[in-house]
């Protein structure tokens, strides 16, 4: 399963100016060109825009909704996970059109929004972070709420016998233990929205395309090695997300005296 990312890797760094597969000796050429085409430039900065803001609405929200529902009543909470599991195994197709259909009747051309006030705020980054939101935060609930079900609320009863304010007793007693599902949580969030195509195919706006809509309109001429490369550079970042996520993880769980996995 693995292999097909491996040849795409290793045929980025071919020499060729001709097929893809014809291996023509190892070069760093493509990545020269790709890092200095002003267009891909562009597109992985839009990518980093769109998946940095998705990922810090969606872990803040998604945390906080966690939390919430946590002392929350029984006849509040079964609807509200439910809707929560909806929004997770709805095709992504229907969450897409349904998107697109609600931003073109608000705040569209003909919105409503844009005939109350005059004014047409249209598609753009907004549309696209939004519509990757609403499933990223219920993928931050889900794992928080994970980690709050199994999580010793020993200490956090004994923080409040030791007359420890609501607000500390979260920092140093609730926080720390969230903190593995909070930071896999941004790092999930962050990787869907940095390589999501087809939501993003039906909000985007003017000047908002992404890395992954830019690889998937270049493959219809066919796979060049400067695809191969863009795709490796794709791989490339977010596994060093990835990597820094489980650092950030293995260090605070040196200073608490436990292990940390994403």
């Amino acid at each position: 399963l693995y292999l097909p990312i491996v040849v795409v890797v290793v045929f980025s760094f071919n020499a060729t100016d001709r097929r893809v597969t014809d291996w023509d000796g190892f070069s760093l050429r493509w990545y020269e060109t790709v890092l200095s085409d002003r267009v891909i430039q562009r597109t992985l900065i839009n990518s980093f825009i769109v998946g940095l803001a998705t990922a810090v609405i969606a872990t803040v929200v998604g945390t906080m909704a966690a939390l919430g529902i946590q002392r929350a009543p029984r006849w509040f909470r079964m609807p509200f996970d439910a809707l929560t599991y909806v929004s997770v195994i709805v095709p992504e197709l229907v969450i897409a059109l349904a998107t697109l259909v609600f931003f073109a009747s608000t705040i569209g051309r003909d919105g409503i929004i844009t005939e109350a006030t005059g004014t047409e705020i249209g598609f753009g980054y907004h549309t696209i972070v939004s519509a990757i939101a609403l499933f990223n935060i219920s993928l931050v609930l889900l794992l928080v709420r994970a980690r709050l079900s199994g999580m010793d609320r020993t200490h956090v009863e004994a923080s409040f016998d030791l007359y420890g304010t609501p607000w500390r007793t979260f920092w140093q007693i609730t926080f720390p233990q969230l903190l593995p599902a909070v930071v896999a949580g941004f790092l999930l969030s962050f990787t869907f929205a940095f390589d999501d195509y087809l939501i993003t195919t039906f909000v985007q706006g003017r000047g908002t395309t992404t890395v992954p809509l830019y690889v998937f309109s270049q493959i219809r001429r066919g796979v060049t090695p400067a695809t191969n490369a863009v795709a490796a550079l794709m791989l490339l970042i977010t596994l060093t997300i990835l990597l820094l996520g489980q650092f950030i993880l293995t260090r605070n769980a040196r200073r608490s005296g436990s292990p940390g996995q994403v």
